[in-house]
């Protein structure tokens, strides 16, 4: 019988209700690397992790090594020669196989690196996994390694590979008539809108700066087509948007999309480069500022799936992405931190909480309040929730168990091995001018796509993967082959979950 997980906050109403939180890692996740100079680094997953394990928030949840997505997983929404191109290139083999990375867009933004598919398996595998641990009973399941939100069909997109988020969604749908997805990461959650942009089974609803900034998508006129029309909602926001004016369009839109699309999931993809300093990004929000998105998401009493995404100032995502676990679980954690492997990070104040920067906020009173009138006009346009023909429910996704005596007891994790010399000489917070960044990161690309392609696109999506509802017998509990708990290594003493 599974154990633990969901404290609850104090007092009443709906923060007061337990959850049952589950977490997903993996250990080998902060060993793939970039390369050198590359903004994106999954080692801060392992400094998050590191984090949750000394402030005690691992013994409060549900711990598990996400199982690898199998190519047939990936291919649910990925093309067949797409993914068969990521299983196989190397950076060996790469410089044989020009034509391919320039057709599926890798090699700048997203370069061929060491263990590229594992690393693809891996993160996808935690989202599919926490979909459907929420597809059996849990109310909050977490992956900070996914929300890669700009990986497309048959690309790889702005240090997206594979769209983890969508392969989450087409699970959650398997269940739940409607699900809605929310994208609080600076950068618009194009991918995602794409996949679903004719379907009023799937809202989307993305909160990023909008001007010449990549992917340069997500204008607030882009509100979806055919089905799909006013399903897709874009907030176009300014440099320096403080937590006050993120919150005064947040909370009304959210309220009044969940009132208006009444999902039965919701899938958050809490990009940390919105957050003030950000290597790459030009908000100004607080670590409460951003984590008040998850508070606010939570207090619906929907199943909740947590996703990373963006995030470049490392020390500042492993903050974020602690307190906001804490927020999940219904802890108020402690500002001063625990002393812990990676503590030399975050001096000189070794605290969760860091202040926003004295930074011009460019949206104006009156630019926020015609932003969330037209956004909420458009969603007075949705009569009701929208129904769904019954169809019969596909299989839920297979999920081998997880074979411990197959590994390897002697193998240890290298904290250090994909720590970068220059983050220590320079900090991560080096450079914060989006137009510079953007020459840093790669060009800015302009994806605007015909309504037609997108009918095409998400009619694969939604016809071919998502067609069934709402099932009409009782709801089976999770098999033992479903997750496999995770196995942990030392110095990092998890809690570990069995199942019957």
């Amino acid at each position: 019988m599974e154990t633990g997980g969901g404290n609850s906050l104090p007092g009443v109403g709906p923060d007061a209700t337990k959850r049952k939180v589950c977490y997903f890692y993996d250990p080998e996740i902060g060993n793939y690397y970039y390369g050198q100079g590359h903004p994106m680094k999954p080692h801060r997953i392992r400094m998050t992790h590191s984090l949750l394990a000394h402030y005690g928030l691992l013994g409060n949840m549900q711990v598990y090594r996400p199982n690898p997505a199998r190519d047939r997983d990936l291919c649910r929404f990925h093309a067949d020669d797409y993914v068969a191109f990521l299983r196989s290139v190397t950076p060996e083999t790469q410089q044989d196989q020009i034509r391919a990375l320039k057709r599926f867009n890798v090699g700048e933004d997203c370069p061929v690196f060491d263990g590229l598919y594992s690393f693809c398996q891996a993160y996808a595998g935690g989202s599919v996994g926490g979909a459907v641990k929420l597809n059996h009973g849990h109310d909050i399941a977490i992956n900070w390694a996914g929300g890669l939100h700009h990986a497309k069909k048959c690309e790889a997109s702005g240090f997206c590979y594979v769209n983890d988020i969508v392969l989450a969604i087409l699970e959650l749908l398997k269940r739940h008539e409607r699900v809605l997805y929310v994208d609080i990461d600076i950068h618009h959650g194009d991918g995602v809108e794409e996949a679903f942009y004719t379907t009023d089974r799937v809202m989307t609803v993305s909160f990023h700066k909008f001007g010449d900034y990549f992917p340069g998508t997500g204008d607030i006129r882009d509100i979806g087509y055919g089905k799909g029309k006013y399903y897709s909602l874009n907030v176009p926001l300014d440099d320096g948007i403080d937590d006050e004016s993120y919150q005064s369009l947040f909370k009304p839109i959210m309220g009044k999309v969940m009132e208006f699309f009444q999902p039965g999931a919701v899938v958050l993809q809490c990009g940390a480069d919105s957050l003030s300093g950000d290597r790459l990004g030009c908000f100004n929000l607080s670590i409460r500022g951003h984590a008040e998105c998850v508070r606010y998401m939570r207090s619906f009493n929907v199943p909740l799936l947590l996703l990373g995404g963006g995030g470049y100032t490392i020390r500042n995502v492993a903050r974020c992405w602690c307190y906001e676990t804490g927020v999940a679980l219904g802890v108020e954690i402690d500002d001063k931190m625990p002393p812990h492997e990676y503590y030399e990070y975050f001096g000189p104040d070794y605290t969760i909480h860091v202040a926003p920067s004295n930074m011009e906020n460019k949206n104006s009173r009156q630019q926020l309040d015609e932003i969330r009138s037209r956004l909420l006009d458009n969603l007075s346009k949705l009569q009701h929730a929208p129904s769904v023909q019954f169809q019969e429910r596909p299989p839920d996704t297979e999920i081998p168990e997880h074979d411990e005596d197959q590994e390897d007891p002697d193998k240890r994790d290298d904290p250090d091995a994909d720590m970068e010399i220059g983050d220590s000489k320079h900090g991560d917070d080096s450079s914060r001018n989006p137009l510079s960044n953007d020459a840093q990161t790669g060009r800015i690309k302009k994806e605007n796509m015909d309504a037609e392609l997108k009918d095409l696109v998400a009619q694969n999506v939604v016809g071919d993967h998502a067609q069934p509802v709402v099932p009409t017998a009782e709801v089976p509990g999770p098999k033992s082959s479903d997750i496999s708990p995770m196995a942990v290594d030392e110095p990092v003493s998890i809690k570990i979950e069995q199942h019957n």
